[in-house]
């Protein structure tokens, strides 16, 4: 991580330097209601504003308010929206690398991925993906954990994947089709709907502390741990090129700085809040449990599988999946030997 003594002279150059604010618009692709990741992008733009000394000003703007949300990575793109904001497996039909980044199963913890992104040469590979596409990518929230889902039925066996429908994003939903579910991808606001109408057996969005936001708890009473598909993932600042490239050196550097102490308010906040969470669905009687040993190997299984096909398919997301797994494997000797014994 950069001294954020740096940043510190980096604004005051910017201040010292006063010319008239810069303004840009930014569309996110969810509500800025939504706990934790809504006002994400609000809270960078803030640190972005104070650390330029307010030559910056960026209007943060939530999903539908220029382009419907699927759509943002395309306005970015092409110069319709100068920056968006994003969960990154989003893009994996253009950026096959995104499904990797956005949600890897049985991947790195949130300290892990965040070593690898930032010291690991993570974000280098991931930069070659979107370059093509005329984007700079800023990884700018790291989430935590997510639950493993909601289900309408128990699942004691894998043979209870069979037939179900499925809500559920990235590689998770290509290996749960393995397993014989009915997958796809609803967007965030109509997920409760479909699981009260029936359309959906079944569905995952986020950690406890989103879910519970949603009211998935007033229709579905089983609640599944872990999050086997997405230990961790990436929400991200997305700036066209053009822009990006007519932004001085010092602004670049501010961006990037405020998306590593966004991380970390980010990541402070999702941990604070999520035990809250899970007691407030209980209360509402759902059943809050764990996949049974034999479902996750499975799972486990199914996944590794998907990801060697998604590796063929594509270089960069090979090189990003071999530098990945390199990476977990390497600094796990760390946690091994500072591991403390069971109580």
């Amino acid at each position: 991580m950069k001294n954020l003594l740096a940043v510190t002279a980096i604004g005051a150059a910017a201040i010292a330097g006063s010319a008239q604010a810069e303004s840009f618009d930014l569309q996110s692709v969810f509500g800025l209601n939504v706990p934790s990741i809504g006002p994400s992008p609000v809270h960078w733009a803030e640190k972005v504003k104070l650390m330029t000394g307010g030559e910056v000003d960026i209007k943060v703007h939530g999903s539908g308010d220029f382009v419907p949300p699927f759509e943002v990575f395309g306005a970015v793109s092409t110069g319709a929206l100068p920056m968006g904001f994003d969960w990154i497996g989003y893009w994996a039909g253009k950026i096959p690398v995104a499904n990797l980044v956005g949600s890897m199963p049985f991947g790195p913890s949130p300290e892990i991925a965040l070593g690898w992104m930032f010291e690991g040469g993570g974000l280098e590979i991931i930069q070659k993906a979107y370059d093509p596409h005329n984007v700079k990518i800023v990884p700018c929230h790291l989430v935590v954990p997510e639950a493993g889902g909601w289900y309408n039925k128990e699942i004691n066996t894998v043979a209870d994947f069979q037939g179900l429908n499925v809500r559920i994003a990235g590689l998770g939903g290509k290996a749960l089709a393995k397993l014989g579910a009915n997958t796809q991808l609803v967007p965030a606001g109509e997920i409760y709907v479909s699981l009260e109408t029936g359309r959906i057996d079944a569905a995952e969005f986020s950690a406890p502390q989103l879910d519970v936001g949603f009211g998935f708890q007033d229709v579905v009473k089983n609640y599944y741990f872990p999050g086997w598909h997405q230990p961790s993932s990436w929400d991200s600042i997305i700036v066209n090129m053009d822009v990006w490239n007519g932004l001085s050196d010092s602004t670049q550097a501010i961006m990037i700085e405020a998306c590593k102490a966004n991380i970390t308010d980010n990541l402070a906040d999702q941990i604070n809040s999520q035990e809250a969470a899970i007691q407030k669905i209980e209360a509402a009687g759902v059943t809050v449990k764990r996949f049974p040993d034999e479902v996750l190997v499975a799972l486990r299984d199914a996944s590794n599988e998907v990801m060697s096909e998604e590796a063929q398919n594509d270089p960069i997301f090979k090189e990003a999946y071999e530098s990945l797994t390199a990476y977990i494997n390497s600094v796990g000797r760390w946690s091994s030997l500072q591991a403390l014994p069971a109580r």
